[in-house]
């Protein structure tokens, strides 16, 4: 399968989150796509090896249903607001693919995490937090501290924040029968891309920690993660809201999760603020790629989190980000359970 977007999209994500990242800061501070080639689904099988992916068994009796929860930082914490109110409304879910915080929230709704200890680590910022050891502004105060050892011949991985200790905190966080992938109570997969070949690639096998860092490493922010010969890095920079994907698992309905910020028009004065251009370029990314990808799911559910910071460790934020996953999945509910029974399921 090929994926028509251009290699200069991603090329332009990765500048454009860089740079929104630097500019953030600055921000604060002063105030405050891929590539043409094909992609491959696979899995990682050890913490070392890469191998062929397979998909679980359908559910026999039913349709079965398939989340794509995408990537979007704290705006993220919306999918606990969806998932919320899916399981209140008894939608089965029978597979997830996430991509970044969607991989985040979905490996760990999937490794059996309940929904009231998902909402309390967004309430209290614990996840964020644990996402970002050190605030942005310092990280990158201290850049040129860090930058030390290379002058000693050390050449680690590009990147501000390694997030070992944030795939601890996530293992941490359910039960060592849930750490493998191919284990967990629902089928999931994480979506990365790999800079050495250009390939996507959906974990669903080997540990859940290692792929959900991996998913979540966004370039110039967190290092990438090596796994055997491939070196991985956030799945938002080929495939944000990951129906392709999803659709692999064979699932009869896709349920599409998209947390991209409203691209709308500006005004001029909008783009003299420091960081201003390179965020509505990733704005324009995002909504440009994501709205193509959801167009293929049976059903596509929009939070409206515009406003909310990528990287925001804003205990508020993250709040508002679940309180607009529960309205546009609660506005959504009779499309979802209308096409469930054109599948032969009525709820």
């Amino acid at each position: 399968m090929h994926i028509s977007k251009p290699f200069a999209k991603l090329s332009l994500s990765l500048l454009s989150m860089s740079l929104l990242i630097q500019g953030q800061a600055l921000a604060v501070a002063s105030s405050s796509t891929t590539s043409s080639k094909t992609v491959k689904t696979t899995t990682t099988t050890t913490d070392t090896e890469v191998t062929e992916s397979r998909t679980k068994p359908a559910v026999s009796g039913r349709p079965t249903v398939c989340l794509a929860l995408g990537g979007g930082g704290t705006r993220g914490a919306a999918h606990v607001g969806v998932l919320k109110v899916l399981q209140a409304n008894h939608i089965p879910i029978d597979y997830i693919v996430g991509t970044s915080m969607g991989a985040i929230v979905g490996g760990l709704y999937s490794a059996g995490m309940p929904i009231d200890d998902l909402e309390r680590r967004f309430r209290d910022a614990s996840l964020m937090k644990s996402f970002m050891t050190v605030p942005i502004q310092l990280r990158i105060a201290v850049a040129p501290i860090m930058f030390i050892p290379r002058l000693f011949g050390s050449k680690a991985y590009d990147g501000l924040y390694k997030g070992n200790k944030f795939r601890k905190y996530l293992l941490n966080s359910v039960p060592a029968s849930e750490h493998d992938i191919s284990e967990l109570r629902i089928p999931f997969k994480a979506v990365v891309l790999n800079v050495v070949d250009g390939h996507v690639y959906a974990l669903d096998k080997g540990n859940l920690g290692y792929a959900l860092q991996a998913s979540s490493a966004v370039p110039g922010l967190r290092k990438p993660v090596q796994i055997g010969n491939q070196l991985f890095v956030d799945g938002g920079t080929a495939e944000n809201v990951p129906v392709d994907e999803a659709l692999k698992t064979g699932a009869d309905i896709i349920i599409a999760v998209n947390v991209d910020e409203d691209f709308t028009e500006q005004p001029l004065d909008a783009f003299r603020k420091p960081g201003s251009m390179a965020k509505r370029m990733l704005t324009w990314d995002l909504w440009d790629n994501d709205s193509k990808l959801c167009a293929k799911a049976n059903v596509t559910i929009k939070p409206q989190v515009t406003g909310i910071g990528l990287i925001s460790r804003s205990k508020k934020e993250g709040i508002q980000a679940m309180d607009a996953g529960e309205v546009a999945a609660q506005a959504k509910i009779p499309e979802i359970k209308k096409c469930l029974a054109e599948h032969g399921l009525s709820i």
